[in-house]
């Protein structure tokens, strides 16, 4: 059972902390028995549609975020913001399946109006517990600093960001001297590394932290076994902030640490939910739009000659060669290997191609592209093949953007970085904001991207 002695059961995913567990179940819970008093309150029987609604609450809000470490506005801008798309989706069910003339209008609205300042005021209330408990003797940590470089700076600054963490900081230890270094006035230096087992005894530290850079290795392996012989926590803390992380973790092959540095988040049940949705929004927006394809499509065949579609070929996941669909706006349809992006009164654009550059609508063909599956409704904006040769050289880690789908539309975008790229520097800010994307994605924020690019499409001055 345990032939692997070495390597079995050494490295597993640390246990969430008591205040993160609460804070799953918190919110959702909140919103339910919402629901359920203020039926009692207005004198009604919840109905199979309201059992269903409450149900579908638990999906969508669980897990709830731990939310405890922090206050101020944002978390009640953060509470709303997560309870909107709750009700958004609640709503188009309901109107789809008919439960919403089952149920009470009033009740409803005191229902969406109520349940966000209840979770915020619970939020409140747990932070008061968790500052109050982190300050309590019994609850504060003793720790040590292995290491005087940028990373034990950036953990310095990290421990009292979150007091909640209830570390104290006693000082930290390193080889070099006071005029090597470069600490903050308050942070104690101490050294050398060989006083540091007798330090840990003398004055009860609970966690180390090692911050030794990579290229210290024998060092780093001398000092855990010389401090295997206390009784303080160990944590080791690799500088991996020298490359680009995009969705880090750390996993557990066989016993075996592995980092995972470039990573895309659409793994395991988040690939399934992204597709999900891609499938769903997609079918459901052609449905809606097919007039107006057919209005664009003959916009564009009576404007100029040729095609209605231009195929494009884009670099899509994993580098892959896909086809892109877009209306034809242009009178020449560059696809090979230079492609000369369209600049403002660019002479290759036609009238109709401007209007449709312009609201967006040249890109409403890729809908078809999302239920081939060969790209997303959000995600990094495809480019041609050629600049992504051209790019990919001088733009630092340009081709991580390519470790998900193509979109149609993106985090760059919504955020002014849309049209020609006519510099590195813009090249480089819309990669910016694509990696950005990839290491924050969430269901909600695409639903944001959505909204945003839906207002884009109307009020942007930026786009030819």
């Amino acid at each position: 059972m345990f032939e692997d002695r070495d390597v079995r059961k050494q490295f597993l995913s640390a246990p969430p902390t008591i205040a993160s567990a609460i804070a799953a179940v918190m919110e959702p819970l909140i919103a339910v028995l919402c629901l359920a008093v203020l039926h009692r309150v207005c004198g009604l029987t919840v109905s199979g549609v309201a059992m269903a609604m409450m149900l579908l609450t638990l999906v969508l809000l669980f897990p709830g975020v731990n939310r405890f470490n922090r206050r101020g506005v944002g978390v009640l801008i953060d509470i709303s913001l997560n309870w909107a798309r709750c009700v958004v989706i609640l709503g188009v069910v309901g109107y789809v399946t008919g439960g919403l003339d089952m149920m009470d209008r009033r009740l409803l609205l005191y229902w969406v109006l109520a349940t966000p300042i209840l979770q915020a005021s619970a939020v409140w209330v747990g932070h008061q517990i968790v500052v109050w408990h982190s300050a309590s003797p019994q609850a504060r940590r003793p720790v040590v600093i292995v290491g005087a470089g940028p990373i034990a700076l950036r953990l310095v600054q990290a421990m009292r960001r979150r007091p909640d963490l209830s570390y104290d900081l006693l000082c930290i230890f390193d080889d070099r001297t006071p005029d090597r270094l470069s600490l903050p006035d308050d942070v104690a230096l101490r050294g050398p590394l060989s006083e540091l087992p007798a330090f840990i005894d003398k004055h009860g530290v609970k966690d180390v932290f090692v911050t030794l850079p990579l290229t210290s290795q024998p060092r780093i392996l001398n000092l855990m076994q010389m401090l295997q012989n206390t009784t303080a926590s160990l944590y080791y803390v690799p500088d991996v902030f020298g490359v680009t992380v995009i969705q880090g973790r750390l996993e557990d092959m066989g016993g075996l640490p592995v980092v995972g540095l470039h990573l895309t988040p659409f793994s395991g049940i988040n690939g399934l939910l992204k597709r999900a949705s891609d499938l769903v929004l997609a079918a459901l927006i052609l449905v809606l739009i097919s007039p107006v394809l057919l209005a664009v499509a003959i916009g564009v065949k009576l404007s100029s000659p040729g095609p209605v579609l231009f195929k494009q070929r884009r670099t899509g996941l994993d580098g892959e060669i896909i086809e892109v669909y877009k209306f034809r706006s242009m009178l020449s349809m560059d696809n090979g290997a230079v492609v000369k992006q369209a600049t403002r009164d660019d002479p290759r654009i036609t009238k109709f191609g401007a209007f449709i550059r312009k609201t967006s609508l040249d890109e409403l063909p890729q809908f078809v592209n999302v239920l081939q599956g060969r790209m997303s409704i959000v995600g990094p904006r495809p480019h041609a093949v050629a600049h992504n040769e051209q790019y990919r050289k001088i733009v630092r880690a340009y081709m991580a953007r390519h470790k998900v789908k193509p979109g149609i539309t993106g985090w760059a975008q919504v955020n002014g970085l849309r049209g020609e790229t006519d510099t590195v520097d813009k090249m480089a800010r819309r990669v910016e904001f694509d990696l950005e994307y990839l290491r924050n994605w969430s269901l909600g924020l695409d639903l944001l991207i959505i909204a945003r690019t839906a207002k884009l499409m109307f009020f942007d001055r930026s786009a030819y």
